[in-house]
């Protein structure tokens, strides 16, 4: 073959594999929420997948993928293992950046994701039923004194538990016992399965008058609970706010990455999402992939300053 010919020949597959490449997306993706249908994520991550599917003409679904009491793990390690191609996206609760490669998950170990951008606060609480003797943490920290009172949770390694009970340390209490669940709702508390549950605000507004909201884990208060505290008013070195985001692994092309952000940015500000806000007390926004990386980096200093207390 004249080297005419193999020049040309190279520079044509070239230009088929960029033409390929620029082409993205070019079957349907998946947007991976490692929690059962219907909390906040859910609901806003299924927006973006509409939004994206609109944007670009090919099927993008959310598949829900629980861990069975054992938090967002198993959906993460369905990420990690996917190809780099922009085809598995994950939405990420912050413990699977935060913890996930630190807690001897092989798969996740090293880091193996990095952040599209955070686009939701959760209106995290820690509520009780509205006869339990205690109205606030510092009456359940006496009453737990004295008395067995169950922790239910999402998930031992998770934030949002892992918050509860540093508090519960620096307030001189422990739960009696504490189980992991796939849903933490009203009838949790009704059936007795646990006394305090830890879980976003959203999925006890159906029987929010008759619960009691003891604290928020945010860092502003909620506007549906405004009487609520924040965490972080009640023990300042537990400041931390729980969130939502879009993740790839590390070896995704920018290119690949910049189609999806420019779907998901647009959604999160679009009427639709900002009404989801309204009605739940949860923030919803867009934190470009670079304010999200030093985001993280700062959870993951609290994170352990939490875990050492815990130790």
């Amino acid at each position: 073959m004249k080297l005419s010919h193999m020049l040309a020949t190279a520079a044509a597959a070239l230009m088929t594999a960029g033409a390929a490449l620029a082409e993205y997306p070019e079957k349907p993706v998946n947007f991976i929420v490692p929690w059962p249908p219907g909390d906040l994520e859910d609901v806003l991550t299924r927006m973006i997948a509409e939004d994206f599917q609109k944007e670009y003409g090919v099927a993008a679904a959310v598949v829900n993928k629980p861990g069975g009491g054992g938090g967002p793990f198993p959906g993460a390690i369905e990420v990690a293992n996917a190809p780099a191609d922009g085809y598995t996206v994950g939405s990420f609760v912050i413990g699977v950046p935060v913890v996930g490669h630190e807690i001897d998950i092989p798969p996740l170990t090293p880091a193996k994701f990095d952040p599209l951008g955070i686009f939701l606060t959760y209106p995290f609480v820690i509520a009780t039923s509205g006869d339990a003797p205690y109205s606030t943490m510092a009456e359940l920290a006496s009453y737990a004194g004295e008395n067995d009172v169950a922790l239910g949770h999402f998930g031992d390694v998770l934030t949002p538990t892992q918050v509860t009970k540093a508090y519960a340390k620096t307030a001189g209490f422990e739960f009696a016992s504490d189980a992991a669940f796939d849903a933490l709702d009203c009838n949790t508390l009704a059936s007795g399965d646990a006394d305090v549950i830890n879980t976003t605000l959203q999925l006890i507004l159906p029987c929010l008058d008759s619960v009691k909201v003891l604290v928020s884990i945010t860092d502003q208060r909620i506007p549906l609970i405004p009487e609520t505290p924040t965490i972080g008013e009640l023990e300042p070195s537990l400041d931390i706010a729980l969130w939502n985001g879009l993740f790839v692994t590390k070896d995704t092309p920018q290119d690949v990455r910049d189609k999806i952000i420019a779907v998901a940015s647009k959604t999160a500000m679009s009427e639709r999402a900002q009404n989801v806000a309204k009605e739940t007390g949860a923030l919803v926004y867009w934190q470009n992939a670079d304010d999200s990386a030093a985001r993280i980096a700062k959870d993951i200093d609290t994170v352990s300053r939490i875990g050492e207390l815990l130790e």
